[in-house]
């Protein structure tokens, strides 16, 4: 299968006849050229007998068109060319793949910065822990050490 895309430096003589006659001697089974300037889809599929083999012929319809191949749907739209996966979801476009990553990427770069921002609180909150902790110790130490005062004085802090 052969899927040309005309652009200006093309020739409808060299897509359509030399190519053409080219794809028809070594054996290609579908060819296709698109003109996006024009809007304009053409086919041809390997068919038919002659002397010389089986012949690239023309497809008539080429809106709604299903490769024979490939099963791949042509669909011809405001001279835009759909395609369509054979499970009839179609392809996106090049410009439509390159917004997707470009999401993507985006999407990646969010979830990395939501997860640095969670790993800086859990470190705070780690420190501020730490620092609750030796707090206690310390508030503990000093009643401990006011208590064994007030034992030494006689008195019994229990008694309070």
């Amino acid at each position: 299968m052969v899927f040309e895309i005309a652009s200006w430096s093309n020739t409808q003589t060299e897509l359509e006849e030399k190519k053409l006659k080219f794809y028809q001697r070594y054996g290609v089974e579908e060819y296709y050229i698109f003109d996006p300037e024009q809007g304009v889809l053409k086919g041809w599929l390997r068919s038919g007998e002659t002397h010389s083999g089986k012949t690239l012929e023309a497809i008539d319809q080429m809106s709604g068109w299903v490769s024979p191949r490939l099963k791949v749907r042509f669909e011809l739209s405001d001279q835009t060319l759909q395609l369509y996966q054979p499970n009839g979801e179609r392809f996106a476009t090049y410009v439509e793949i390159v917004e997707q990553r470009e999401q993507e990427r985006q999407d990646k770069e969010l979830q990395r910065q939501r997860a640095q921002r969670a790993e800086t609180a859990l470190e705070q909150a780690e420190t501020a822990l730490e620092q609750a902790e030796a707090a206690l110790v310390e508030e503990q130490r000093r009643a401990q050490a006011l208590s064994d005062r007030l034992k030494a004085l006689g008195i019994d802090p229990d008694q309070f």
